[in-house]
C-alpha cells in the first residue's frame, strides 16, 4: 500500500515550531520528562489549544494527566523542520553582517555550518573569517556544487541584494534568507525569508509606548492623543 501523503502544516505553524523546540530543549536541559500543552503554551505565549492543534500536525496529541514526552516532542519537531541533517549555508556579503553572521557559532551548532561566504570586494577576497576563507563572488556556482547549498543569505547593501539574489538562484540556490532592506524578485519554487530590523524595531517601539502609557501629537491634528 504506498504511503499518505504527508499532511501540509499551515505557515503560522511553521513559524512556531522552532519556539516550541528552542522551549523544548531548554526543558530537557532541565531534566524535565514531559510537558502540558499549557505549560508549553504559557513558556511560548501562545494559547493551549493553538499548541495542541499546532502538535498534531506532527501526529503528536499527549496523553491526558501526563502530557507531552519532551524527547519525543523534541525529535518530532526537529524531523519535521529538517534539523536531523545539516544544511550548509552561503553568505553573500562580507562586510560587517556578512562578518558577524559567519562568525556566529550558533549556525553550526544548530545544523546550519556556513559553507562559504562570497564578495566582489579585492580587499576581503582571501580573509579569514569564522574560520571560512572569503572567496570572490564569481566562485558561488562551485561552492554551491561541491557542498550541496540548498540555503542562502544575502548580506549586502539594498542595491545589490537583486544581483546577489539572481546569482544564488543561478548557482542552485532554493531558499533565501534575506536581511537587505529591499523585497527581492525570485522565481517561482524559490523561497525567501525576509529579516528586517527596523520592522522589528518599530513593532517594540509600539509596546514600549502601550506600556509606559506616552502621550503624543496626533500627526495633522496638534493635539495629544493616548497610546
Amino acid at each position: 500500500m504506498p504511503d499518505r501523503p504527508r499532511r501540509r502544516i499551515p505557515e503560522a505553524t511553521v513559524s512556531r515550531l522552532p519556539v516550541y523546540l528552542r522551549i523544548l530543549n531548554e526543558l530537557a536541559g532541565e531534566g524535565v520528562d514531559h510537558v502540558s500543552s499549557d505549560r508549553l503554551a504559557e513558556l511560548a505565549g501562545v494559547n493551549a489549544a493553538k499548541v495542541r492543534k499546532d502538535l498534531s500536525y506532527l501526529g503528536s496529541y499527549g496523553t491526558r494527566g501526563v502530557g507531552y514526552e519532551v524527547s519525543y516532542l523534541v525529535y518530532q519537531v526537529q524531523r519535521e523542520l529538517g534539523l536531523n541533517h545539516e544544511w550548509p549555508v552561503v553568505i553573500v556579503g562580507a562586510g560587517n553582517l556578512g562578518q558577524a553572521l559567519s562568525g556566529y557559532d550558533g549556525f553550526g551548532q544548530r545544523g546550519f555550518p556556513v559553507a562559504g561566504i562570497v564578495d566582489v570586494d579585492s580587499s576581503k577576497i582571501g580573509s579569514l573569517i569564522g574560520g571560512v576563507r572569503v572567496r570572490h563572488i564569481d566562485d558561488l556556482p562551485q561552492i554551491v556544487a561541491s557542498r550541496q547549498v540548498s540555503i542562502g543569505v544575502v548580506a549586502v547593501p539594498g542595491e545589490s541584494a537583486q544581483d546577489a539574489a539572481e546569482r544564488m538562484v543561478r548557482a542552485g540556490v532554493t531558499s533565501i534568507l534575506n536581511f537587505a532592506p529591499v523585497v527581492l524578485s525570485v522565481p517561482c519554487g524559490i523561497t525567501v525569508r525576509k529579516v528586517d530590523l527596523a520592522l522589528e524595531l518599530q513593532i517594540l517601539s509600539y509596546y514600549e509606548q502601550r506600556r509606559a502609557g506616552t502621550l503624543h501629537v496626533v500627526p495633522g491634528q496638534g493635539k495629544s492623543a493616548t497610546a
